[in-house]
């Protein structure tokens, strides 16, 4: 490689900055609204639990329903900087002033006026996380086909995921109550978001993405669905969404009014947080040594993370030293299927590469993306329906009725539980496992655009 407008090779820097594009600032926003955006519409906008309900289900579903738009978007994109590279430089920016202005809360409205200010924003919000994720997960294809680069950039992607995650849910209460509001948090974030993302956009190239056919985003979506195994990946993508979200977004309700502990929020998510930090920067590796595939890592780690969920919904409010230790186990092996999902990312483009000849990683990343949304649309709006039709009464501590603590406790550990049992089953049947060598032996033959 020679002359400066040559591709750059992928690098240990590159990985890095990888990572810092989809944790660091980006993260800190994201795990912001994942936490606290259900509670601050309720209990700060005061929102009714039930048009909340109505609001994150037609914004999540919408959300879900852009992802393949943006992924094929994303592919057929061409600039002089690439396909996907281009979006790193004004997105970030985007996001940072949505995230704003959804966290802002003006006074002086009605409650119909709180709703729709509330319903814009968190819509445009969905919307701008998808523009930048879409290309961030088609990236790594494009920049690399060493399956060793990939998973070091996926595995610092997902340490960088989880100390944000754990500094945003840990902290963020305290720093509200400092400052009065999480909105000027976002500004912070999104400054440390942009400058992530200027860095990979810097130092990054989009080496191994061949000239794209004429051929239309619907002919796309329907080239991945003719490949009716891989719905399996489909159910895989979305039941981690589900348990993950629902692992966060309950747990502040759950403390709040099943143990009623208010004061112990800051300390519950802090378990919570520091337990996906060890799952990603500890557990994460030494299972993917030990059991070889993501596959089986995956298998084993739901096993485990699910008898945790069994125990914690018939004691978890038996004992608090029981609740936390068992809840920080489970967080342990259960937080890394964030990053265990995006191998199947990647290996569902090769796949798909490898029946039909085509670069997919824009609308391969979308699918991804629509699944986890969809199950991001049972995480918000389902929470806040069951809540509604439970009789959940916002601020009632210690005065909520029967129903409404049974739900908190089926949605904090019961469903999570759930999520474990199907995806269990699911990668029982991965149907990409048998193709593995000769998915290995294409990428082989593949050439970098400054190896030709």
């Amino acid at each position: 490689m020679s002359g400066n407008n040559s591709p750059k090779e992928f690098t240990k820097k590159t990985a890095w900055a990888y990572a810092l594009s989809q944790g660091g600032g980006f993260m800190l926003i994201q795990a912001t609204v994942a936490s606290f955006i259900s509670v601050f519409m309720t209990d700060t906008m005061l929102i009714p639990a039930a048009a909340g309900s109505v609001i994150m289900l037609v914004a999540t579903l919408w959300d879900a329903i852009n992802d393949p738009l943006m992924g094929g978007i994303c592919d057929r994109t061409k600039t002089k900087y690439g396909s996907y590279r281009p979006y790193l430089l004004w997105v970030p920016a985007v996001l940072t002033v949505v995230s704003f202005l959804l966290f802002l809360n003006p006074s002086g409205l009605s409650t119909g006026q709180k709703i729709a200010w509330f319903s814009t924003f968190y819509i445009l919000y969905g919307m701008s996380v998808t523009a930048l994720t879409m290309p961030q997960m088609a990236l790594i294809p494009a920049m690399t086909k060493d399956d060793g680069q990939r998973g070091q950039a996926i595995q610092l992607g997902i340490i960088s995921i989880a100390v944000a995650f754990t500094i945003a849910s840990t902290f963020t209460s305290g720093w509200v109550e400092k400052i009065g509001s999480y909105a000027p948090l976002m500004i912070i974030y999104g400054i440390l978001a942009i400058a992530a993302n200027l860095w990979l956009f810097n130092i990054s190239s989009e080496r191994y993405k061949p000239e794209q056919e004429s051929r239309s985003i619907l002919k796309d979506f329907g080239i991945f669905i003719k490949h009716k195994k891989l719905i399996i990946m489909l159910i895989v993508w979305m039941m981690a969404s589900v348990g993950y979200g629902s692992m966060f977004s309950t747990s502040v309700y759950y403390i709040m009014y099943y143990i009623m502990r208010p004061d112990l929020i800051g300390l519950y998510m802090g378990i919570l947080s520091i337990g996906a930090l060890v799952s990603m920067m500890v557990i994460m590796p030494i299972v993917l040594k030990v059991f070889k595939t993501p596959t089986k890592a995956f298998i084993v780690t739901q096993a485990v993370t699910l008898v945790c969920y069994v125990i914690l919904f018939f004691v978890g409010n038996k004992s608090l030293p029981v609740l936390f230790v068992i809840s920080f186990i489970a967080t342990a092996f259960s937080s890394m299927e964030q990053g265990l999902i995006n191998f199947f990312v990647n290996d569902t483009i090769d796949y798909l590469q490898l029946k039909e000849g085509l670069v997919m990683n824009g609308m391969v990343s979308a699918i991804k993306g629509f699944a986890y949304k969809c199950g991001s649309t049972m995480v918000s709006s389902g929470i806040l329906a069951i809540l509604a039709a439970a009789g959940y009464i916002a601020g009632a501590i210690g005065g909520q009725p029967d129903s409404a603590m049974t739900a908190i406790n089926c949605l904090r550990f019961a469903i999570p539980a759930a999520t474990c049992i199907i995806i269990i089953v699911c990668l029982l049947f991965n149907p990409i496992e048998p193709h593995r060598g000769e998915i290995d032996a294409m990428k082989a033959q593949m050439k970098a655009v400054d190896e030709k």
